[in-house]
């Protein structure tokens, strides 16, 4: 009785989940049939490897984003753990700082004044190096839940029980921090993904900038812009879904 309760109860959700996404479906369909007549994805087919060039692009720029942010990230921790007052003051400020910018502004100060001031050019690299320095506060914030997780009292034990470093950490506080931190950095990484748009400012060719070119050739914006909302979903939805797979095995 309770596992056809369970069953039918499962059915009922997987029907819900249909008739949602069916609905969203309709609804993309009502927009883009209310911009033009003849809707076609076919003067995009031209351009499919820039396309999916421009997809790879925006995955590696993203991951790259994320281990640079990561790494940054677990330094200002560092320094805010530090003893020192001044690197206390100086990761304060320069979070508060992070937090109260833009990342299209600090894209364009780091792309076109910070480097600059380097004798440097290379925009699409201080453009990268923007998106980790606006996500390292975020990462930061990550780390400091991660090991603020770990008791003073499991820290009396390692000791009372004469645990070498290597010990603490391989057996007891690294487990720890990564079932808390996967989840965060997951998410975090779908915010480089969609962050990692603003780059066609600098004409960075992922997949914001290279629909952009065929739009401009083909003259197919409505179509554009749906196939650029879609590609975009393609890959944040089944990271998010991963997200709460990777939550739900780590919770159990």
């Amino acid at each position: 009785m309770v596992s056809n309760s369970l069953s039918l109860n499962k059915l009922k959700t997987i029907i819900s989940y249909i008739l949602a996404i069916m609905t969203i479906i309709a609804f993309m369909v009502f927009v883009a049939l209310r911009q033009t007549d003849d809707f076609s994805f076919a003067p995009f087919a031209p351009y499919r490897n820039v396309i999916l060039n421009g997809i790879k692009n925006t995955i590696l720029v993203s991951l790259i984003s994320l281990l640079g942010s990561m790494i940054l990230g677990f330094i200002l921790y560092l320094l805010q753990k530090s003893k020192i007052k001044y690197f206390n003051a100086l990761i304060d400020v320069f979070t508060e700082i992070i937090y109260g910018t833009p990342l299209l502004v600090l894209i364009i100060v780091t792309a076109f004044l910070i480097g600059p001031a380097f004798n440097s050019y290379n925009r699409n690299l201080f453009g990268v190096l923007a998106l980790i320095v606006y996500m390292s506060p975020y990462m930061k914030n990550v780390f400091k839940a991660a090991f603020s997780s770990i008791s003073h009292d499991q820290y009396l034990a390692m000791d009372l029980f004469g645990f070498t470093p290597f010990q603490r950490y391989f057996y007891i506080i690294i487990p720890q921090v990564i079932r808390i931190l996967m989840p965060p950095l997951m998410n975090n990484f779908s915010l480089i993904i969609k962050g990692s748009a603003l780059l066609n400012l600098l004409s960075y060719p992922e997949l914001f900038f290279t629909i952009d070119v065929a739009q401009s050739r083909n003259f197919a914006y409505v179509e554009g812009y749906i196939l650029m909302w879609g590609l975009y979903l393609l890959i944040t939805i089944p990271l998010s879904q991963f997200t709460k797979y990777i939550e739900r095995k780590l919770s159990l």
